[in-house]
């Protein structure tokens, strides 16, 4: 059953709470995703079946959350992730996050590491606003976004273009992850499909060199694409949170 908080911030943040033994497992959603996703659905079952507590939420502007997601920004959503696991969990807790949750969790464990009971990633994306930018964006592009503080890119993951903003860009200059230290003092699994097309295996294996951590692994999933959602996907993501609890 959805609740929701309003976070320090103001914010009405829409959450689906799963109680259970702990640590409990967060799921971090990607960038414009909500909680009603296959791996968020998915990850819900399996910690039903294994009288896990479970935590999903949407971001501000995301979902059935309150706010405007063109007004969102990477540290707006690291701020409501902080929100929800400060409120509305135990303990430590093991993250696991999507693409740009990937992200938020690893601001998350760089904030909060006494929290945090392990970290599973899925085709994290540290900094991708910031490869965005140098990156991906004509010119004429970062030239729009100058003008008029904003502009579009296609999606394969949406109907309509996703916007970005030059709030977006600049606060996500501020929250890199991939530009300083970065402990991960827990376990920690990164897992990346081959396939995937949005972020490149490259990131991930630079994330596992970057990162330092007593017990970091990366798993590269041959033909797996950014979804990240077949059967064989989701059974991954759920083997990877047991290897994370049975050595928190």
């Amino acid at each position: 059953m959805t609740e929701y908080l309003t976070s320090p911030q103001g914010r009405r943040l829409a959450c689906n709470r799963l109680p259970g033994t702990g640590p409990g497992v967060v799921f971090l959603g990607g960038f414009k995703s909500d909680m009603e996703g296959s791996k968020a659905r998915f990850l819900e079952d399996w910690a039903r079946a294994q009288g896990r507590a479970f935590l999903r939420f949407d971001y501000s502007g995301h979902g059935t959350s309150g706010g405007d997601f063109e007004q969102g920004c990477i540290g707006d959503w690291r701020d409501d992730a902080r929100a929800v696991l400060d409120a509305l969990t135990e303990g430590p807790q093991v993250l696991v996050g999507s693409s740009m949750g990937g992200w938020i969790s690893l601001l998350l464990a760089r904030e909060r590491p006494e929290r945090i009971a392990g970290l599973v990633t899925i085709a994290a994306a540290p900094d991708f606003t910031v490869t965005t930018w140098d990156h991906e964006l004509t010119e004429a592009q970062r030239e729009e976004v100058r003008r008029t503080g904003r502009t579009e890119m296609e999606s394969g993951y949406a109907d309509n273009p996703y916007v970005f903003t030059a709030r977006l860009f600049e606060d996500g200059a501020n929250q890199r992850v991939m530009d300083r230290p970065l402990p991960l003092p827990f376990p920690t699994r990164l897992l990346q499909g081959t396939a995937d097309a949005d972020v490149l295996p490259q990131v991930a294996i630079d994330l596992l060199n970057h990162a330092s951590g007593p017990d970091i692994r990366l798993l590269l999933v041959k033909g797996a694409d950014h979804r990240f959602s077949t059967p064989d996907c989701l059974a991954l993501i759920a083997a990877a949170i047991e290897d994370v609890l049975g050595r928190a």
